[in-house]
């Protein structure tokens, strides 16, 4: 049985996903918590940064620390809507971040279990990990993003 607060915690996440979409980019959010207080909420930038680092995860991380005066967020729990790749799982494993709780799997770079569970070789720091909170509106989110994408690019020209 998942937690109420996940649940809600996991809705916030999908709100940052949609701010995603709503600006083309791919629709992943994610928000940090400390003692039930949000710290930091954050969605996909990379197209409208230009910058292959600026996944939700990352700069969700970037700026609680910056809330909070320091890179240890191990008072804190991250909820975010996909399976976070290699880079954003080393990110959170290095922030030291208490709890990380996914919605989607994600089948061609998860790194907590779908590739690869990254949380399982013998780094410094573990956190705790729950997946599959609300998996299916994350999942149907991408779906419907990606689906829209390959309908545009079949569209023949007028």
């Amino acid at each position: 049985m998942v937690a109420e607060f996940d649940l809600a915690a996991m809705e916030a996440a999908l709100e940052q996903a949609r701010l995603a979409e709503q600006i083309g980019e791919v629709p992943v959010g994610c928000c940090i918590y400390r003692g039930g207080e949000l710290i930091s909420a954050a969605y996909n930038r990379r197209e409208s940064n230009r910058s292959a680092l600026a996944h939700a995860e990352l700069l969700a991380i970037e700026a609680a620390c910056e809330r909070l005066g320091g890179w240890r967020l191990h008072e804190c729990d991250l909820y975010v809507t996909l399976e976070p790749c290699p880079m954003c799982t080393g990110a959170i494993i290095n922030a030291r971040l208490r709890r990380l709780v996914f919605g989607a799997k994600d089948p061609k770079a998860g790194c907590l279990g779908s590739v690869v569970d990254l949380t399982q070789l013998p780094f410094n720091h573990k956190p705790l990990v729950t997946g599959g909170v609300l998996e299916q509106e994350c999942s149907e989110l991408l779906k419907v993003f990606f689906q829209r994408l390959r309908d545009k690019k079949t569209v023949p020209p007028k």
